[in-house]
């Protein structure tokens, strides 16, 4: 079974873009309340589990650490 599809859902498409933004204006990664904020997410758990999927399943993020801006996009 192929684990990481060449095709992202909209959400995590939406959620990537959020990132590379705040990065390049920012110089580091967003938290994840910046990113449901940025997106109109009501909910962090949302925006948590999609990060999760994108490190995960999708080997689109990276996390160093635990701390609350450690997104680092890994392509």
């Amino acid at each position: 079974m192929n684990r990481r599809p060449e095709h992202l859902t909209g959400r995590e498409e939406q959620i990537l873009q959020c990132i590379r933004r705040w990065i390049a204006e920012h110089g580091e990664g967003p938290s994840v309340r910046q990113i449901a904020d940025d997106i109109g997410f009501s909910s962090t758990s949302s925006v948590a589990y999609h990060v999760g999927n994108l490190q995960k399943q999708r080997g689109a993020l990276r996390r160093d650490g635990r701390g609350r801006r450690t997104c680092r996009l890994a392509r």
